[in-house]
C-alpha cells in the first residue's frame, strides 16, 4: 500500500519538487499553497504524513499545525515541517505545536524518502 501524502507550501517551485520526489517513489501525493488550504485538504483526506513550510500567507506552519491537532482524529498524522528556517526556538515552537519533524531546505530526496517512511511506520514517534 502506497502512503499518502499532503503537503504545503505557498511556493509553486517547492510544491513541483516535492510531487516530483515523492511520485517517484509511488506515493500518492495532495498539495495545498497555504496552511488555510492545507487544512481544508487535512480535514477532506487520511493523509498518512503532512510536510508543511512554515512561512506562507492566510495561515502559516504553526498555526496548521496547532489548528491539525485539535480535529478529531482516530490517529496520530506525523506532521513534518520542511522550511528554510534554522533557528532553535522556531524548531522548539513547532515541536511544541504538535509537530513531528523538522527538515532545513533544500532537501535530499532519499532523506526526505527516509523521513516520511520513518514517521510513517512508527505512528508519528521521532
Amino acid at each position: 500500500m502506497s502512503l499518502s501524502v499532503l503537503a504545503i507550501d505557498d511556493s509553486r517551485t517547492m510544491r513541483n519538487l516535492l510531487s516530483a520526489a515523492l511520485g517517484r517513489v509511488g506515493y500518492d501525493i495532495d498539495l495545498a499553497e497555504d496552511g488555510s488550504e492545507g487544512l481544508d485538504r487535512f480535514n477532506k483526506t487520511d493523509p498518512d504524513v503532512v510536510i508543511t513550510d512554515i512561512n506562507m500567507p492566510n495561515l502559516d506552519g504553526f498555526g496548521f499545525i496547532e489548528a491539525a491537532r485539535k480535529l478529531p482524529r482516530d490517529r496520530l498524522v506525523p506532521i513534518l515541517v520542511l522550511t528554510t528556517e534554522t533557528a532553535p526556538e522556531l524548531r522548539a515552537r513547532a515541536r511544541k505545536a504538535g509537530a513531528t519533524g523538522w527538515i532545513v531546505k533544500p532537501f535530499d530526496d532519499e532523506k526526505l524518502v527516509w523521513a516520511i517512511e520513518r514517521v510513517a511506520n512508527t505512528g508519528g514517534a521521532a
